[in-house]
């Protein structure tokens, strides 16, 4: 098991360091000028250009700037934004806990919706129930997270006035009406792929022999169906919803853009705008160290749980 885990971790360092190339690389090719950006595109003598190109090392050669900004990365400190003149860090503490917020309810939301429609959808597999709930699950499999963020807002925000368009409350139970939009336009794309590995395991599942045993024996359908298929079938399905809440984390960035919600995306978005390097990087690593941590985790207990994983 020790050596299985020095191996992910391993693993993940050498996806770590891939991915923080490919940000540093990608964000430097952008054609916006990141001091046109800290001077709100007032001209500035060239003393005052090269004072700030080199105050932010921009005067440095590509690879000197990826060593300054990979090693104080390194050491917790992911740079100053050009834009807000204050720490990445800071800004991250600040927007992090909407972002937080909106990634759990949104995973609470699509659990509470997706194992429920997947085990329906199996126990009455090939009825108009079912291919009903195929079609429900399969649009939104299709359907972009911004497009549902839009339709949704549309209709119960704009036209039935039910929750608020944009914006956040001031605190963590005001956010609740606020971003129970949001939450379900993040979380239906994860309802669409988890309700069909459940429908898939529960039907495998109803069809096993200690099933078919169950119910001879006259024990009730839904007691076999809940107490002993659903446990089984589970399994994989916790899985599967592990990575999703990470990949979430990518999702809530075009979700709080749609809806103002004032978390990391709109920051994020704003830093490409504005070519803020030190923000665009600083979060985007951020979020794939959460993602590979995440993965990680589901990696280690997957195969503490089944030893034929430590084995492959």
């Amino acid at each position: 098991m020790i050596k299985f885990i020095a191996k992910r971790i391993l693993q993940l360092i050498l996806i770590l360091f891939a991915a923080s190339v490919l940000i540093f690389c990608m964000v430097r090719i952008t054609p916006s000028d990141p001091v046109s950006s800290m001077t709100k595109g007032r001209r500035i003598s060239e003393e005052t250009r090269e004072a700030l190109e080199k105050q932010y090392y921009l005067d440095r050669s590509l690879p000197e700037q990826y060593i300054i900004w990979i090693t104080n990365a390194l050491h917790g400190d992911l740079g100053d934004s050009f834009e807000h003149r204050q720490s990445v860090n800071s800004l991250i503490a600040g927007r992090l806990p909407t972002t937080i917020q909106l990634v759990i309810m949104s995973a609470i939301l699509a659990l509470v919706i997706a194992i429920p429609v997947g085990i329906i959808s199996a126990v009455k597999m090939n009825s108009v129930i079912d291919r009903l709930l195929s079609v429900f699950t399969l649009i939104f499999v299709a359907s972009p997270v911004f497009l549902t963020a839009i339709i949704l807002m549309l209709v119960f925000a704009l036209h039935l006035q039910l929750f608020p368009s944009f914006g956040s409350g001031s605190n963590w139970v005001e956010n609740l009406r606020y971003l129970f939009l949001p939450s379900l336009a993040l979380g239906m794309n994860m309802v669409a792929l988890i309700s069909r590995i459940t429908r898939s395991n529960m039907i495998e599942q109803l069809n096993s022999n200690y099933a078919t045993t169950a119910l001879a024996k006259g024990i009730p359908y839904w007691k076999v169906v809940m107490k002993h298929c659903l446990k089984n079938a589970l399994i994989p399905v916790i899985t599967v919803a592990s990575i999703q809440i990470g990949s979430m984390i990518v999702g809530a960035v075009l979700v709080e853009n749609v809806f103002a919600l004032g978390g990391l995306g709109d920051v994020l978005i704003d830093g490409v705008k504005s070519a803020d390097y030190p923000v665009v990087q600083g979060i985007t690593l951020m979020m794939i160290v959460v993602f590979l941590l995440i993965n990680l985790i589901v990696d280690i207990a997957y195969a503490a749980i089944d030893p034929r994983i430590r084995l492959e």
